[in-house]
């Protein structure tokens, strides 16, 4: 019991070191309820309006987040989860894991000084008869890399730039004032929209039909930035709140780069964005059969023990082969030696990585 006392103190404490909380206002929930609602919902499967209803009906799930008594009130609003989500980064989440290791650590030491070895003789090594020594390879570590697929529509050129070229139209209808400007820029959309079912909801469509259906596309949109800089120029300061304003840098960037692969007839761009509500998912080519490009972040992960650490999240593509030396420091830092031994895809078998 006191070492589970320990445990709780010292995750809750990692956890509101990472998360700082503002002296002021409302006083913050409980660190405990917070991290006991992320493990039951991931545990369980189960969607945020799901972990709330099931804490609320719960009794078993209330003792795990520490509630004195049983009670059909909700610990906190499904929408806090993104909050929740969004403080808890990289490095918090492994902290965490940290800290669970430790104390696991401390209670299998414990445990084993009080099984059979004798205080006055050195621990020995059972692999090689040698004392233990914290420059000693040990336990196994199971090293992969994967994406984490984004929830976006599949992204062509044709709908990311209808997308753009509707979102422009929205941002003209924020910006325009007929005292101000005069007469409202004309945008053609209604004739912009059948332009663009016209080639949409063909079932089978020609490279010739899409290109063209692209360049027509491409000019309208233009045409809408152009209005959209000539409305701006009319104000003293930017009129457009924080979120409109990146829609609005997003579009000029998409309309770029949907520009250069249409003149240079190719499919591929720097840093390309694949979604206008999401402009940093970028795509990952996986090379699998059912899904050869994915869209989302990717990640390296070291499983430990049926703990997983992330070594990198990135929304790029990297190769983990080449950073294996990096993951393998970090495993050192957590546990004061390097494994024993290393389970991994034949891409971490490089020259490079035999050498070092």
């Amino acid at each position: 019991m006191a070492l589970c006392n320990l445990l709780e103190l010292m995750i809750c404490n990692t956890y509101l070191h990472h998360v700082p909380v503002s002296p002021t206002g409302r006083p913050p929930i409980s660190p405990r309820v917070v991290i006991g609602a992320l493990i039951i919902k991931h545990l369980g499967d189960l969607d945020d309006r799901d972990t709330i209803e099931q804490i609320s009906e719960n009794i078993y799930m209330q003792y795990f987040l520490g509630y004195p008594t049983f009670t059909d009130e909700a610990p906190f609003d499904a929408s806090l989860f993104v909050e929740i989500r969004k403080r808890l980064g990289l490095d918090a989440v492994n902290a965490l894991n940290e800290q669970i290791v430790k104390l696991r650590a401390k209670q299998e030491s414990c445990l084993g000084s009080l099984s059979s070895t004798p205080p006055d003789e050195p621990k020995q090594d059972q692999d090689n008869n040698q004392p233990d020594c914290p420059a000693n390879h040990k336990g196994t570590v199971i090293m992969d890399a994967t994406a984490c697929p984004q929830n976006i529509a599949y992204p062509t050129d044709l709908n990311l730039l209808n997308d753009a070229r509707e979102k422009t139209e929205e941002l003209i209808d924020i910006l325009y004032r007929k005292p101000l400007h005069g007469t409202k820029p004309r945008t053609y959309r209604e004739i912009a929209r059948k332009l663009y079912l016209k080639t949409a909801q063909k079932k089978n469509k020609s490279r010739k039909e899409i290109y063209k259906a692209v360049g027509s596309q491409l000019r309208l949109l233009k045409r809408n930035i152009k209005h959209l800089n000539e409305l701006l120029d009319a104000y003293g300061v930017i009129p457009l709140n924080p979120k409109a304003l990146k829609y609005l840098y997003v579009v000029q960037t998409l309309y770029q780069q949907q520009l250069e692969m249409h003149q240079n007839k190719t499919h591929s761009v720097a840093d390309r964005i694949v979604s206008i509500h999401q402009p940093h998912v970028r795509p990952i080519v996986r090379g699998k059969n059912q899904a050869k490009v994915e869209f989302g972040a990717k990640i390296h992960a070291s499983i430990v023990d049926g703990i997983t650490f992330l070594d990198e999240l990135g929304w790029d593509a990297f190769n983990e082969g080449s950073h294996m030396e990096q993951y393998l420091n970090k495993y050192l830092q957590r546990f004061g030696c390097y494994p024993k031994e290393l389970l991994a895809d034949k891409i971490y078998c490089t020259r490079e990585s035999a050498i070092r």
